[in-house]
């Protein structure tokens, strides 16, 4: 199958989950056999085109205009994608199918559906309602309309997890066949540590025990529940080191909550780390955590796994669905610093537990998150999409150049 695919985050730009999602899915869809062309974002000394684990990765720049807003720029991230993506599809000339990630690609994912009469295929990995709790300002509700008609428009909705296929059905009234669930995956061997280039006295002392954090540093994810719940571990754990990377809009809140309650001493603000000082500070930590309020699915806590670091969660979404409590991970209530702070200082007290977590959390990345699996998966929806979409009369010849400028403009007539 002939497959474009449109993410507005790849490797090495990477925001947020979907960049590595569509990396490794990509890769694992070409390992089957399958011709995979996306179209992404670009950034300053990207290659506007490259060939990466034999999938076509065409970048895209957008127009260097001011923008008032972030939803200025995603039309114009749209645009970019359109000008590539056109004349890509008339040499291609037979695609069987469009997968689009996430609203920031809906218009351009819509035109070419149209354009081209070729069914379209999207994973929605969250929702504006379930990341802000609601709908609360004229923005939010926009995002939310567009991701509504993204899944309207679909001919099947991939979600990553049980609780965002509800979610999917509560927020956009979707109907049950056309939603489909196929989790995320982890590759372990990108957290094997082969050799240490720092020090670990660079972030706690010899006899302190480490309790990490990686993740965007924004309110949803939780992190000044961990915040409150440090001074009840230090009470019971006082020889415990907060190691917090990533960085957000949220990371200033976080370091005056920390300065207020008298802990910034206990805590390492890190910022950005790369991979490389990710897998030093897996390998060191004595607890990973993520205390999210809202996770569509919660890739981070498979990469705790994956890296063999015992790892404490919130009972929410995604997360809930990985994590069997006191076999491969601990749950704690979300937003519940009391309920985080107890799990903590369980691990922090217990070596064996931790070792029994750590071993059977490995062996469930390796069995039931493979992404050859989830490529298998991916590829029978595509199957099943292409096998009912040549069987009805929507169907037309595709991706013949003669025919774009004809349906672009009944498509604009319609609009």
């Amino acid at each position: 199958m002939k497959i474009i695919m449109l993410s507005w985050e790849f490797p090495p730009k990477a925001v947020g989950g979907i960049a590595p999602h569509v990396y490794d899915l990509t890769a694992a869809l070409v390992s089957l056999g399958e011709e995979v062309h996306l179209v992404t974002c670009g950034d300053q000394g990207m290659k506007e085109f490259e060939n990466v684990n034999g999938v076509h990765v065409h970048r895209v720049f957008p127009y260097h205009l001011p923008s008032n807003d972030f939803v200025t720029w995603v039309m114009q991230l749209n645009m970019a994608m359109l000008e590539k993506a056109v004349p890509l599809l008339n040499e291609l000339e037979l695609v069987n199918i469009i997968h689009a990630h996430d609203w920031l690609v809906a218009y351009a994912a819509r035109v070419l559906k149209h354009a081209y009469h070729l069914p379209l295929v999207t994973t929605i990995h969250a929702t504006e309602y379930g990341r802000n709790h609601g709908l609360h300002n004229n923005i939010q509700r926009y995002i939310s309309s567009v991701e509504w008609w993204q899944a309207y428009e679909a001919w099947r909705v991939i979600c990553c997890s049980r609780f965002m296929k509800n979610e999917v059905r509560f927020v956009f009234q979707a109907p049950e066949d056309k939603l489909r669930i196929i989790v995320n995956g982890v590759v372990p061997e990108r957290f094997n540590v082969k050799k240490i280039r720092a020090e670990r006295n660079m972030y706690a002392a010899e006899d302190e025990q480490i309790v990490f954090y990686v993740g965007r540093l924004v309110r949803e994810k939780g992190v000044q529940v961990l915040l409150d719940a440090i001074p009840r571990i230090i009470e019971q754990c006082p020889k415990t080191k907060f190691v917090i990377a990533g960085k957000g809009p949220y990371e200033m809140e976080l370091r005056s909550q920390a300065n207020f309650l008298g802990i910034s001493h206990r805590i390492y603000f890190t910022g950005y780390i790369n991979d490389e000082v990710r897998n030093y500070l897996y390998n060191w930590a004595d607890v990973a955590v993520f205390p999210s309020l809202y996770e569509p699915f919660g890739i981070v806590a498979l990469e705790g796994m994956a890296a063999k670091t015992p790892v404490v969660v919130s009972n929410t979404g995604g997360l809930s669905e990985i994590i069997e409590h006191g076999f491969d991970g601990l749950l704690a209530n979300p937003g519940d610093k009391g309920s985080l702070a107890e799990a903590i200082v369980r691990l922090l007290q217990d070596a064996r537990l931790r070792d029994e977590l750590r071993f059977n959390a490995f062996r469930k990345v390796q069995k039931e998150f493979n992404w050859q699996q989830i490529a298998l998966q991916t590829r029978q929806v595509y199957r099943e999409v292409f096998n009912e979409y040549r069987n009805t009369p929507w169907r037309e010849e595709t991706g013949q150049p003669r025919h774009f400028l004809g349906r672009m403009s009944r498509l604009l007539v319609r609009a």
